[in-house]
């Protein structure tokens, strides 16, 4: 079996992992090589996505899974779920731009609602989009998520999660039952 025919499988990560995931998020947002995939923002913020530190950070913290997918031992997805009460909050997900499209997003997230409702025994799945992003927006809802009406400010913490391009950013929380 090639390595592109091989199960994608799934992990938790470890402090191992950190530099790897961190490259993945960045391959994935922002600058010209996340324009391989169609999940770039790379027209909408500058800098960073994330660091070795938040990333460091999220492994952890109590109530919080960073899920790794992979095909063949590469690394080809992440993704942060954090479980609050019945809800479990998903973010920083990411998919090798060079993947995007195969079906390794929809199989992650898929996962992911799994650990929610089977393991952490949560009713809900929440997240929150850039209201620009509305073909992600779209991918989301195309999988049963909604949006709320519930709209918060892009992070003022523009070192840490990017400088805006636009002035217009902003976010809206997306639900889905479990």
């Amino acid at each position: 079996m090639s390595s592109a025919n091989a199960p994608l499988t799934f992990r938790t990560a470890t402090a191992g992992d950190v530099g790897a995931i961190v490259a993945l998020v960045e391959s994935a947002y922002r600058g010209e090589a996340s324009r391989a995939g169609w999940t770039t923002e790379a027209d909408l913020l500058d800098g960073q996505r994330t660091d070795p530190e938040e990333v460091a950070g999220l492994i952890e913290k109590p109530g919080s899974r960073l899920l790794l997918g992979e095909r063949a031992g590469e690394l080809l997805a992440s993704a942060h779920l954090e479980k609050h009460g019945a809800t479990a909050y998903f973010g920083m997900f990411a998919v090798r731009p060079a993947v995007q499209g195969g079906g390794v997003g929809k199989a992650v997230l898929a996962e992911a609602e799994r650990i929610a409702r089977r393991d952490w025994h949560c009713s809900t799945m929440q997240m929150t989009v850039i209201t620009l992003r509305t073909e992600l927006i779209a991918w989301y809802e195309r999988r049963g998520y909604r949006g709320t009406g519930i709209f918060r400010p892009f992070p003022g913490d523009a070192a840490r999660f990017g400088r805006p391009r636009r002035d217009d950013l902003r976010l809206e929380v997306l639900r889905k039952p479990l």
